[in-house]
């Protein structure tokens, strides 16, 4: 990763063993039980993704002719959001340096041919927190410049279990997926790649910061 020139990218290969990523995959075919994938659209002319998507946590991110934004409910079911799992808030207490609990966990599942341009993840009003993600399933070919889209770009691949953070300079860097490697892991069933990104979006009080166990029990209250 020392010749990506975007200072706070950090990559930690293999963050998740084998085991933890099957635990993760059954408390995930639960959560998508409560929020089902569903196919989000662009932002005007309702052109689906090629990739679905589901949430968990207080809020969740979805796109549709509306625009881009973050709502507490699925678009489809109404219901709120299933509660981020446990070994997910420990990765983030983990590699985010950021002492507030995730707000959104957003999960977006490729299948053999999608893909995701380059973009910015930039709806959140809190930049002072990092991006953080776990692959699972299927590699990728992953993207990454910096914050103008027109600069060079480098690309690396995320394997099954890979935890990668945008903080700091790369937390509004240009990135995307151009690839998957279809049939490069068999830990899903279905195949594909499942991809979780922990934001925090609104601004927290800074006049008290939680400890990690008040956070995680927060989300859970």
């Amino acid at each position: 990763m020392t010749a990506l020139d975007c200072a706070g990218l950090r990559l930690y290969p293999g963050y998740l063993d084998r085991d933890g990523q099957a635990a993760l995959v059954d408390t995930l075919r639960q959560v998508f039980a409560a929020a089902p994938l569903f196919t989000p659209r662009m932002p005007k002319s309702g052109r689906p993704f090629s990739v679905r998507m589901s949430n968990c946590g207080p809020l969740g991110w979805m796109s549709d002719e509306n625009g881009y934004r973050y709502t507490p409910t699925h678009p489809a079911t109404g219901r709120r959001w299933p509660p981020i799992p446990d070994v997910l808030l420990a990765m983030w207490h983990e590699l985010a340096a950021y002492p507030f609990p995730p707000e959104a966990c957003l999960i977006n599942y490729y299948g053999p041919a999608a893909r995701m341009g380059l973009h910015q993840d930039r709806d959140e009003d809190e930049f002072a927190a990092p991006v953080v993600s776990l692959s699972l399933g299927d590699s990728c070919l992953f993207r990454v410049g910096s914050r103008n889209r027109a600069d060079p770009t480098h690309s690396f691949r995320l394997h099954s279990g890979d935890a990668l953070v945008l903080g700091g300079e790369a937390r509004l860097a240009f990135h995307g997926v151009d690839r998957i490697q279809s049939g490069s892991s068999r830990l899903l069933t279905e195949g594909g790649r499942i991809n979780l990104t922990l934001r925090r979006v609104t601004r927290p009080d800074v006049a008290q910061a939680p400890t990690d166990s008040d956070a995680a029990k927060a989300l859970h209250d």
